[in-house]
Formats: C-alpha cells, structure tokens, sequence
C-alpha cells in the first residue's frame, strides 16, 4: 500500500511539474501587473483599494474558468480549490496581491499566479489527487496601506486578531474594517468559508528579494525558516531653541542624542554582522522639523533581525543598555513595537521541497538548490503555526524588491512554478 501511494505520489508530481506551460505563466503575470500598472514597470495595487479589488475579481473568474471552487473567509482571503477524490484537508499554495505603494508585478502576484498554472497543469495532466489542492489569496500581506502586514494569513491562523486589524487607519483615515466590509459587498456572490480550516500543508513560492541566489548562480532556494525579527521606537525629548542664538554648551538637542545613539547602535550591529544580525534604522521623525530650530523631539525606529533568538537577545539588551544610560540632560525612551520568534520549517516539507526543486533543476540543466534562510516576513510566517509549511526561493535580480525594477528571469520563474507543482502534486497524492 504505502509503495503503491509513493509511485502515485511520484507520477502525479511529475506530470504536474512537466505540464507547467511558461508561456501561459508569462500571460498571466503580464495580465495582472495590467491592473494597477505603472509605465516604469513597476505595480501599485495596495490592498482593498479599486484596483486591487478589480484584480482579484480577475482572479476569481480564472480561477472559475479552471474548474475551481471559489470561495472567500471574513479577512477576504480567497481560496480557489480543485477538489481531491476525498474531502481532506487540502494542501494550500498561493501567496497575496497587494504591494507597496510602487512596487513590482512579482513580490506576491508569482505564488498565487504559479499556483493557478499548478492547478492548470494538473488539469492539463490529468492528474486527479487523493486531497484537494487550493491556491489562496491573502489580504493586506504588504501592510503598507493598513499596519501591520500579513493581516489576513495570521486572522486565518487566529480569527481572534480580526477585531483588533479592523480598527487600523490608512492615511485618509479610512479603517481596515470599513474597506474589508466594502470588498465583502463587492465579493457577495463568492461563498462565504469560516477561517482557520484545517490544512495538511502550505508551500509558498516567492521571489527571495535579496541578493543570494544571484550571486550563487543558483535558480531555486529551498527555504529552511524565516529570520526573528524585534523592532523598537527610540525617542528623544529636548527643547526646542533658536539655531542662531542658542550656544551649544547649553542646548538639548535631541537630534544630536540620537545621532550618539544610532552610531553605538551601529557599532554593536558590525560587531554581530558576522553571526547573521541585520540592523536598520529605518524610520526618522524630527520635530519641528525646522532649518533654523534645534530639535526638540526625535524619534527613530530599530528593526533587528536574526536566525539566532539568543544573539538577538543581547542586542536587546545592549539597546535597552544605551538607551537607559545615555548621558544627557534630556528624556530618552525606548518602545518594543513588535517582536516575533524564528520561523523554522519542518524537515519532512523541507525534504519534499528539495526533492521537487532538485528534480527541476536537473531537468533544466541547472545547478542544485540551495538551502537558504528568508529575511523578509512572509504569509507562510503564520501558517507554520498551523500547519506543515515550507517555502520556495527563485533569484531577484540585483536583490531588487518593494521597487518598481523588481525582475526575475522568466526562465527561473518557470522553474520555480515547475518546483512548486512537483512539490504540491506530491504532498496531494502521499
């Protein structure tokens, strides 16, 4: 019995893997980048507005056209489900839609479009699976609009986050709630599911946005986890005072503190650079933000990351240490805004990755995979907590990402779709 499934399980992989059609994929990508395109290449389609709603009622009725199941939970994630010859829990692909204010046609758009072709070339083959295989759609995974990102996938894992996601604001002071009820309305002939159904498994494909596969001339990355992440606000609190008249010996300038501040951070960062840490200071607020005022108020945001849970540890305590020690006159503060623990994938779905990926290369010619961590928060962050999850890397030129001249060779798009359908096909039929 179980020799019997494994050589299903193979055969359906590879019929599906064999079946991906790179000109359609190729279609298909230039079909959505269409709705909310930009003539620098580049995409802006944030999550909920007209455009992105327009795009995902495009989806919806390819989606259709497949043969597939539609159907939409309270976040407005959408699953497209091709049925399996029982009613199991399905294995789940896909990714989101929604970028950055300007941002690419790939970051997202590839893993919900590789999983459309997956089911096509599933139909192509003639592949019938034992468990259904969905393609999802998760809302607000760029968190660029509303904050914080990833909203749909962790409500789906935890519907309790739901009411709290409904109260954030964009900049026009629109809430999150007030714009899902309206794609809810828009969406009204889609059926309605409850969240946090049961998955045997969730494989995202996405492109690495980072530079380490194009520099190891590699086209698939098999994703082992994602990096834990602390971030923080610091903030100074002076006085503001004329720049002219003001001697220096006797100002609070809290712009000068932070200064002080940011280069021991980046001292401590160097030191730890070697065993993984990343640091930015990425957000700057200067009050009154004026030519001829010495600012009275300065607050900068810390994004830490790293595999290592201990190693991010003592930067916390470093940072808390600069902070509560610094040597002025004036208020520093220091805010955890949000902290989340590595994500690491289980070895059974990292084994079926490789097998999938390894396969794909050797048909195409191509150097092995490689094993690599991801730096960057991805849907498949909270769907690790619910089920077996893994991911799949292919190369973004120049680690270009969140950019209008975001670019992946087609060829390693095709390839990756073609891990992608290897990977699910399996894990739908063992």
């Amino acid at each position: 019995m179980e020799q019997a499934r494994g050589e299903r399980a193979r055969q359906a992989a590879e019929g599906a893997q064999d079946n991906v059609d790179g000109e359609r994929l190729r279609r298909a990508i230039a079909q959505l980048a269409a709705f909310g395109g930009r003539d620098d290449g580049g995409v802006s389609r944030q999550t909920l507005t007209d455009i992105d709603l327009e795009a995902r009622r495009h989806l919806v009725e390819r989606a259709k056209a497949l043969g597939c199941q539609v159907a939409i939970d309270d976040a407005a994630n959408l699953f497209f489900r091709r049925p399996g010859e029982q009613d199991l829990p399905p294995v789940l692909t896909g990714s989101h839609v929604d970028t950055q204010p300007v941002g690419g046609k790939l970051d997202g758009a590839y893993g919900v479009l590789a999983g459309l072709e997956l089911i096509e070339a599933l139909n192509d083959a003639r592949v019938r699976t034992l468990r259904p295989v969905e393609v999802v759609c998760w809302t607000n995974e760029e968190g660029s609009r509303f904050g914080p990102g990833c909203m749909g996938s962790s409500a789906f894992v935890d519907p309790a986050c739901l009411p709290r996601y409904r109260t954030a604001v964009d900049g026009d002071k629109v809430s999150f709630g007030d714009a899902l009820d309206r794609a809810l309305d828009r969406m009204a002939d889609v059926p309605r599911r409850a969240m946090k159904q049961p998955l045997s498994g969730f494989v995202e494909l996405h492109i690495e946005q980072g530079p380490v596969l194009e520099r190891a001339g590699v086209p698939l990355g098999v994703v082992t986890g994602i990096q834990s992440v602390r971030w923080y606000a610091v903030k100074a609190t002076g006085v503001a005072a004329h720049a002219g008249t003001t001697p220096m010996e006797v100002r609070l300038d809290a712009m000068a503190a932070c200064i002080e501040v940011a280069h021991r951070l980046q001292a401590e960062a160097a030191r730890a650079a070697d065993s993984g840490l990343r640091m930015t200071l990425g957000r700057w607020v200067v009050g009154p933000n004026s030519i001829n005022t010495i600012p009275g108020e300065v607050e900068f945001t810390v994004d830490a990351r790293c595999l290592d849970e201990q190693l991010l540890a003592r930067f916390d305590a470093a940072l808390r240490g600069l902070v509560a020690g610094h040597a002025w006159r004036g208020r520093m503060e220091l805010q955890p805004l949000f902290a989340r623990a590595p994500t690491r994938f289980p070895q059974a779905m990292l084994d079926v990755v490789a097998q999938a990926c390894e396969r794909t290369a050797r048909m195409a010619g191509k150097p092995s995979p490689i094993p690599l961590t991801s730096g960057a928060f991805h849907d498949a962050m909270y769907l690790a907590d619910h089920c077996p999850t893994a991911m799949i890397f292919v190369p973004s030129k120049n680690g270009l990402s969140h950019n209008a001249a975001e670019e992946t060779a087609h060829e390693d798009l095709v390839l990756g779709a073609r891990a992608l359908a290897h990977a699910v096909a399996w894990l739908a039929c063992a």
